[in-house]
């Protein structure tokens, strides 16, 4: 049973990072086309939609180790799941990336990010303290917003998927302009590590902002969703 969880996260990454990396590799994400913009933060927010409905039920759709993180901290899962999970939506993501740099390459396709669609710091100028910043705020803002919608109490029906998806969308308007938008380190890793073995180690010397930024929102949001949740019980 495990194995079928991992394999879905891992088939669940590796479709975030083909369809939103790429989305953002052919429309761009320059200031100057709001579309692209929108276009990339819709096809990110979509991914986890469909995702969601598709192997939620099997894995629960985290697709994101900061996720897995945040679920973990909240005692819905176990320390060796969080490792296989984290494990297997690496896998992906580098496989997803993979799959780009390929079809990009034997398409003679123009990536209009410069780089798989990597997270960097030019849109803070350089600042790996305002680049921190941005990644714990939207990860929290994105966890806080999936604990919510998944506990137990919640009763959204069958549009948790879509609300998380939405949120996912929002969060990427606020921060493709800024870092690209990580909020997910194995989605961060995946391009960086294929643009590493290609020659371009821009992305990975900054990789571990966007591994300790969504971790940390991650944790933060957790920490203030139980004691929110734990106060509500009292009250």
């Amino acid at each position: 049973m495990r194995i079928k969880k991992y394999l879905a996260e891992l088939i669940g990454t590796g479709v975030l990072v083909t369809f939103g990396c790429g989305t953002a590799m052919l429309v761009g994400c320059n200031a100057e086309f709001g579309s692209g913009y929108i276009l990339t933060a819709l096809a990110f927010g979509l991914v986890i939609v469909g995702m969601a409905y598709c192997i939620g039920n099997i894995s629960g759709c985290h697709i994101n180790p900061a996720v897995s993180l945040g679920v973990l901290i909240s005692g819905g899962m176990s320390i060796g799941d969080f490792f296989g999970y984290v494990i297997a939506q690496c896998i992906g993501a580098f496989g997803g990336a993979g799959l780009l740099k390929l079809i990009f390459k034997l398409g003679r396709v123009e990536d209009l990010t410069g780089g798989l669609g990597t997270n960097g710091l030019a849109g803070v100028n350089g600042s790996v303290i305002a680049g921190l910043l941005v990644e714990v705020v939207l990860t929290f803002v994105f966890v806080f917003t999936i604990l919510g919608v998944t506990s137990k109490k919640a009763n959204h029906g069958s549009f948790g998927g879509l609300v998380i998806g939405l949120t996912l969308t929002l969060v990427h308007i606020l921060g493709i302009g800024l870092t690209g938008t990580s909020v997910n380190p194995a989605r961060s890793f995946g391009p960086a590590l294929v643009q590493a073995i290609s020659g371009n180690t821009d992305a990975i010397k900054v990789l571990w902002v966007f591994i300790v930024g969504p971790f940390v929102g991650a944790a933060i949001a957790a920490v203030v969703y139980k004691v929110l949740e734990s106060g509500k019980e009292k009250a």
